[in-house]
Order: C-alpha cells, then sequence, then structure tokens
C-alpha cells in the first residue's frame, strides 16, 4: 500500500473473533497502514475463535480482557502501554453480545437479569473502557476513539430485541465522554452506524438475511461489508479526522436517509401480482 494513514501510530483493538469479524478487517486494515496495534477478546473468544492466526498475521500481541471487568482493564491498558511503548493513537470498540437474542427470548419478555447484561457489554463496556484509559492516561493528544452501533438505536428493529437500548447506551456514552476526553485531551469519540454485516454475530440476530437483503435493496450504494468499514475506521484513526467528534455516522450505502427504493416498491408489487 503506497499511502500509510496510520504510519508510526499505535492501537487497541476489541473484539476480533474470526475472519468475518469488522474488528479482524479493521486490525488488518490498521497493521496494512502502518499502525502498531494489540489486539483483545474474552479468553472464551480466544479459545473459540481464529485470533492466534489474526496475531500471527499482523504481529500483534493479544492480550484477553472482558471489557465488562475494570481489573480485566486495567491490566490490559497497563500491558500495552509497556508492548506499545506509551499511550496509543486509536483504540477500537467492537462489542456486542445479548443473550436475550441469543436465546430467541422476543422483546415483550426478555429476561431482565439478561437484559442488564446485554447493556453492560453492549453499551457500557465503552465508558469502562474510556474511563479506565483515561485513569491510565492511555491515549495520546489528539487521540481517536470508534465504536460500532447499528440504526436500530433510533429505529425499531423487532429481532433487535434489547440490543437497541444498548445501542442508545452507547451511542449517548460517545456524546458524554467526547466531551469530557475532548475537553481533557482533544481525543475524539465517534460511533459508526454500520450496515448490516454478514459476521457471526450479525448472522445470529433473528431475520438477518431478510434484513440483510432489504438494506441491499434500501442503499443506493448497497450495504457497507466489513472491509469497506475497516476503511472507514481507519479514516477516523488517522490525522484527516481530528475534528470529527462525538458523532454518530451512519456508514450504510445510503440508507438511514431512504423511505422507499425503486427495487422495494417493485418487490412489493410482485408479491401482490401487479407486476409479472
Amino acid at each position: 500500500m503506497s499511502i500509510q494513514l496510520l504510519q508510526g501510530k499505535t492501537g487497541i483493538i476489541f473484539g476480533p473473533l474470526d475472519e468475518s469479524s469488522i474488528a479482524w478487517k479493521v486490525a488488518e486494515r490498521c497493521h496494512e497502514h502502518g499502525a502498531k496495534i494489540v489486539i483483545t477478546n474474552t479468553e472464551m473468544a480466544l479459545r473459540m475463535g481464529t485470533l492466534k492466526n489474526l496475531g500471527e498475521k499482523i504481529g500483534a500481541e493479544i492480550i484477553p480482557a472482558d471489557v465488562t471487568s475494570i481489573p480485566d482493564l486495567e491490566n490490559l491498558f497497563q500491558k500495552s502501554l509497556e508492548i506499545l511503548g506509551g499511550p496509543v493513537d486509536f483504540i477500537l470498540h467492537s462489542v456486542g453480545m445479548s443473550p436475550n437474542v441469543r436465546k430467541k427470548k422476543p422483546y415483550s419478555d426478555i429476561n431482565y437479569d439478561w437484559f442488564m447484561k446485554t447493556l453492560d457489554i453492549s453499551g457500557v463496556s465503552l465508558h469502562k473502557v474510556l474511563q479506565t484509559a483515561m485513569k491510565f492516561d492511555a491515549l495520546k493528544e489528539w487521540g481517536s476513539v470508534v465504536t460500532l452501533s447499528f440504526i436500530a438505536a433510533q429505529r425499531v428493529y423487532p429481532d433487535y430485541s434489547d440490543m437497541s437500548q444498548a445501542k442508545a447506551v452507547l451511542e449517548s456514552i460517545v456524546r458524554g465522554f467526547g466531551y469530557e476526553y475532548g475537553i481533557k485531551k482533544k481525543v475524539r469519540v465517534n460511533s459508526v452506524s454500520q450496515s448490516p454485516t454478514k459476521t457471526l454475530a450479525g448472522s445470529g440476530v433473528g431475520g438477518f438475511n431478510i434484513l440483510y437483503e432489504y438494506g441491499q435493496k434500501m442503499s443506493p450504494l448497497g450495504n457497507a461489508d466489513a472491509n469497506d468499514c475497516a476503511d472507514y475506521c481507519v479514516t477516523l484513526f488517522s490525522d484527516l479526522t481530528k475534528k470529527v467528534t462525538m458523532q454518530n455516522l451512519f456508514h450504510d450505502g445510503g440508507f438511514s436517509n431512504m423511505g422507499l427504493s425503486a427495487d422495494v416498491i417493485n418487490d412489493i408489487m410482485k408479491g401482490l401480482g401487479e407486476l409479472e
């Protein structure tokens, strides 16, 4: 690659599991653009996935951590700063899980203990990451934090269930901590609201294939895939976006500004027998 937007930069990437995951693609792109990174996921994810292969491919250390555990996060930041030689330039928070979605509990009959776990893992964990990073002075001035969201934070997607509330919490933390970190150290914090993406986590959402095809037909540019998202994240980690902060940035091929598309209208008319 001739242009390396992250040459000399360092970062921590939360959440890669396998080659389909967005965090995996982001780690690869950051490496291609010249960054040195640490990658992290839970102990269970390390056992279940193929994260070791990613670490070997890009020369990245792997440090297990549960994003809901402050002691784990403190250990992660302490070791990362040692490995990377000091404060980092960027952090990717690509974390999300709902026991209610996994167990296919209907939204009107969710398990509330599971709901709290959904909020903790998929929303509040960003606050824990940022609070711990600030405590350890782990981000350089003009650093960048990106987390991944979905349009269900603002719109109703029934099968997304309590993850919708978690993403709404996540986006609120982006604004709240974006202000605090911006004032303190010029660190920018943004969320990327991504298209439905064919990942292991995404495919676990009920009706995902229909959601994916609907997004594809509604979006003028089609769905953004994991590689597209990785490219976008690189620009947000780079010095080209130093004044972008506290934003929820839709990366969805135009879906978020659509009402109806000709393709969707034609599909409906065919279903009603009004088109041959």
